[in-house]
């Protein structure tokens, strides 16, 4: 009887076990990729990853916005990942992923490219590029990057401009990249003048940094081209310009040819109470030539920049640090447009005639503290 039992309890047991490996098991995917890392020279290049899936679909992205893939066969188990690598411009190695995904697995890929020997541009010292864009890709502005405003005619400071998203409705582009440039045109189509005003991460914007773009503005009578910058997600109902703030990197109207000015908005000093915090100065060529517009924001100062050289130079100990004063302490987002006629660009009436006209931005930069 004692063996009998012994018998009985080890079947049990075996029993159990068994039971146990013939429960089906989760359906995993599995993802393979060839190769695991990429090292990327200085001046960029054109890679090829082969992916292995073991689901039904896949896909690629990447968060560095140096980097772009594109997925390649991605219904089928195997396919490739094209990956182009842009241009290190800067003294600094850097690191990026590609991201390879199936159902719920996921599989990274290292991107390493080497340093520049001497910088490609300039940044200035304990500052590192956060973002930019040379507008040397596609025809039109990366919609993950910029926004179009669309408004009517007389919808700020009495413009006679109507800002459209892209194409005026003929069909004729108000932004459109060419040449490695930005063109922001403003033109008479069936009677209405037609431009573009743009936004760079607005959502998202930037506190604090060195902001700095090379422009050509336009001539004629009537121009109001202008780079500035206005507070993310403000809500106007508490917090209504100019309370809120403005920064005007630069402006300028072709009434006063070639004068580029900078000014600071604040609910304290404001145009409206001519207390704004403006400097102009007179640059041959502004006009039909490329300059360099430029702002540096700390917590405490803002200092505008023409080629250089200091234009605009203003402290929160100077102006105060209410936020009726100085409410340059939350983010901000870039703006490029050009307007045509307004309270200040037809002051003195416009010229039609000078129409179309066109603003061109080489590039912007955006760099921050390290």
């Amino acid at each position: 009887m004692k063996y009998l039992f012994m018998t009985l309890c080890v079947g049990a047991i075996l029993m159990a076990c068994g039971g146990d490996d013939e429960k089906p098991t989760p359906n995993t995917v599995t993802i393979t990729c060839q190769p695991e890392t990429l090292a990327a020279p200085i001046e960029g290049g054109t890679y090829t990853i082969d992916v292995t899936t073991t689901g039904k679909e896949w896909g690629a992205f990447t968060e560095s916005e140096w980097i772009e893939v594109a997925a390649n066969n991605t219904t089928s188990q195997k396919g490739t990942v094209t990956v182009k690598v842009k241009a290190n411009p800067m003294v600094e190695s850097r690191s990026g992923t590609v991201t390879i995904k199936s159902g719920a697995a996921r599989k990274t890929v290292t991107v390493n490219q080497a340093a520049a020997d001497k910088p490609a541009y300039y940044c200035p010292d304990g500052y590192s590029l956060v973002w930019h864009d040379e507008f040397d890709t596609g025809s039109e502005l990366n919609a993950n990057d910029w926004t179009h405003e669309v408004q009517n005619s007389g919808w700020v400071n009495n413009e006679l401009q109507a800002y459209v998203n892209h194409l005026s409705p003929g069909g004729t582009a108000v932004t459109e990249l060419k040449n490695g440039k930005l063109r922001i045109n403003c033109f008479k189509e069936n009677g209405k003048v037609y431009s573009g005003r743009v936004y760079a991460h607005v959502n998202q914007g930037w506190q604090y940094g060195y902001f700095e773009a090379s422009i050509k503005l336009p001539k004629g009578k009537g121009t109001w081209p202008a780079f500035w910058m206005m507070p993310v997600n403000n809500d106007w109902s508490t917090n209504p310009w100019p309370m809120c703030g403005e920064i005007d990197i630069m402006e300028e109207v072709g009434v006063v040819p070639n004068e580029v000015s900078s000014s600071l908005h604040t609910q304290d000093y404001n145009h409206t109470k001519n207390t704004q915090k403006t400097h102009k100065m007179t640059i041959p060529g502004a006009e039909g030539e490329f300059h360099t517009y430029a702002m540096e924001w700390t917590a405490d100062a803002i200092t505008t920049y023409v080629d250089g050289k200091v234009q605009l130079a203003m402290t929160k100990q100077q102006m105060g640090s209410s936020h009726n004063q100085w409410p340059f302490h939350y983010a901000f987002y870039p703006i490029f447009n050009l307007a045509w006629g307004g309270d200040w660009g037809g002051m003195n009436g416009v010229d039609e005639s000078a129409l179309p006209v066109t603003m061109e931005i080489d590039y912007i930069r955006v760099f921050q503290k390290k």
